[in-house]
């Protein structure tokens, strides 16, 4: 029987990978695993590889493990824990078994740590921060011994468990590997593998005041988990020597069908930034609201602003799984997402920039109601109930007094189609002192409800309006990139690329409908964009709505 569903199987070089360890019985099942470091919200790369390590171990019928890689815990919160659980689920992906955390092995890797001193491989340092860089050496010049390098392994104990007691203070000593101070890899010049934090931990609160490093702890967890297939990122590809080394001489790890380290090429987005730590300065500067603000490029933040998972899937699948590292493109983000919601968003009216219509020959008082379809093309979705009366409001930038023939919107004298309603006719216009038109006088044309007119007239536009007495006042959040360099990771500050006008505040109207507006689902505002009620900010009393994407790129 075949490991994979070949219908839902794409190829790319780890998966033929994996294809070839099941076929020599290398491995008889495929586990993988996600491990996020719990110190920050999700983003649109780490969706990349939820994508990849949730979606391999499915279609090869195997499991993949959600593991938090909690070695850090002056950095972690367990308000990170909830929303990598709440991104992972929202994606349409579940965890194997119980969630898992590096933390949950801390005695086993103490344990390893214990062993690696007693074969030699491993001694407290008391070399601080700045000399341990000095005797590294650089990427020309090889490293030098720490004078404590030779520390016999009974001596070696003895300082690592007054080291796991809290007799010494941060930073005064660190365990380090006994690698090569020579190598090529800075990584394997004998690197720390653990050091001393006095710091509370969410998981084992304060049993400990000594952390493992990642290097040393990933490794291991995989095994202990027995990954089969343990994808990182590139920038992890030099890493790998010592994620072998360390499980080369553990004597619990050396089966030949033991977890190994494949690399892929990271997710790089134009106009984004991937790292926690500069999406973290945003947040702590309070240049934006929030991890999950709608213009940050986390997953909280795309779906708070309407981003469907769907459309976050399509996109991970087709920029595919490489070694390659290179820039993809926004656009391929945003055609994801409007092919998404083009096909299933229900439509609606909502004027941005409003302008009162009085249809003079409209009987006054007079309330009608108009059905109109929530899709063009799906009549499953059916109709909402649409008010029409004398006062309306449409889009200022909808009217003109004079305009060319291209303009094919209202103009004075001329005759324009309101969508689902009647044709109506500019009569004339008020204004205030500044010379704002303030209102439009508007004649109608009773006979064309909902078909063309009868008198073979041709009425060459068609725009959206609401009702003036049961529309409602909304605010409309119009969001632009958040930052202005096609590349602002490469910026020497941040602040120097960040996009002025990402968040621009409208006062509109829309249509009564939308006061029973689902939080996060995008509809088709028509001919302006697909919007979505804000998750935190939205009630029914107090209306706001996210720009998810304007109908076309309008950005270039």
């Amino acid at each position: 029987m075949s490991h994979v569903d070949t219908e839902v199987r794409p190829s790319n070089f780890i998966r033929n990978i994996i294809d070839e360890d099941l076929a020599t019985g290398k491995h008889s099942s495929v586990q993988t695993r996600f491990p996020p470091e719990p110190n920050g919200f999700l983003h649109i790369g780490h969706a990349k590889s939820i994508c990849l390590n949730f979606g391999i171990a499915q279609d090869y019928k195997g499991q993949c493990n959600l593991r938090f890689d909690d070695t850090n815990p002056e950095k972690e919160d367990i308000d990170y824990v909830n929303s990598i659980q709440a991104d992972v689920q929202w994606l349409g992906f579940q965890w194997d078994g119980d969630i898992r955390y590096s933390s949950n092995y801390f005695d086993q890797l103490h344990q390893y740590a214990v062993e690696l001193i007693n074969k030699g491989l491993a001694y407290v340092c008391f070399l601080n921060g700045d000399e341990t860089r000095e005797y590294r050496g650089t990427l020309k010049e090889p490293g030098k011994n720490s004078p404590y390098r030779d520390t016999t392994p009974e001596e070696n104990l003895a300082l690592f468990e007054k080291m796991r007691l809290g007799e010494f203070k941060e930073g005064e000593c660190s365990l380090r590997a006994k690698i090569d101070m020579a190598s090529p890899f800075m990584c394997m010049r004998d690197p720390i593998i653990y050091r001393i934090r006095f710091a509370h931990h969410h998981q084992t609160a304060d049993k400990w005041c000594i952390y493992p490093m990642y290097d040393f702890t990933h490794c291991i967890s995989d095994a202990i988990e027995n990954i089969t297939h343990s994808l990182c990122t590139l920038e992890f590809q030099d890493n790998r020597r010592l994620y072998d080394w360390v499980l080369d001489h553990l004597d619990d790890f050396q089966a030949p069908n033991r977890t190994r380290q494949y690399e892929f090429s990271r997710l790089n987005l134009e106009y984004t930034l991937m790292s926690k730590r500069k999406l973290n300065d945003l947040v702590v500067r309070n240049l934006v609201t929030g991890w999950d603000d709608a213009r940050m490029p986390t997953i909280a933040g795309y779906r708070r602003r309407g981003y469907t998972a769907a459309s976050i899937r399509e996109f991970c699948k087709r920029i595919g799984v490489t070694k390659q590292d290179n820039m993809v493109e926004v656009a391929m983000l945003d055609a994801c997402i409007r092919e998404e919601l083009n096909d299933f968003a229900p439509r609606a009216m909502a004027v941005i920039n409003p302008v009162k219509v009085v249809i003079e020959n409209y009987p006054e008082g007079q309330v009608e109601i108009i059905n109109a379809a929530n899709h063009p093309s799906k009549e499953e979705m059916g109709k909402r109930e649409l008010s029409f009366a004398r006062e309306l409001f449409i889009d200022a930038d909808d009217f003109r007094e004079e305009a060319n023939k291209k303009y094919k919107r209202l103009v004075q004298g001329k005759e324009v189609r309101l969508r689902n309603a009647y044709v109506i006719k500019a009569e004339r216009c008020e204004k205030d002192a500044e010379g704002n038109i303030t209102t439009i006088f508007c004649t109608y044309d009773d006979e064309t409800l909902g078909k063309n007119p009868s008198d073979g007239r041709k009425v060459k536009g068609v725009i959206h309006w609401v009702e003036a007495s049961t529309a409602k006042p909304a605010e409309l959040r119009m969001y632009e990139r958040l930052f202005n360099d096609p590349n602002p990771a490469a910026a020497e500050s941040v602040d120097e690329v960040l996009n002025p006008h990402s968040l621009t505040i409208k006062h509109g109207l829309v249509e009564a409908s939308l006061v029973n507006a689902e939080a996060e689902k995008a509809y088709q505002f028509e001919r302006e964009g697909y919007f979505c009620a804000d998750s935190k900010d939205s009630s029914k009393d107090n209306l706001v709505f996210n720009l998810t994407v304007p109908l076309r790129d309008t950005f270039e």
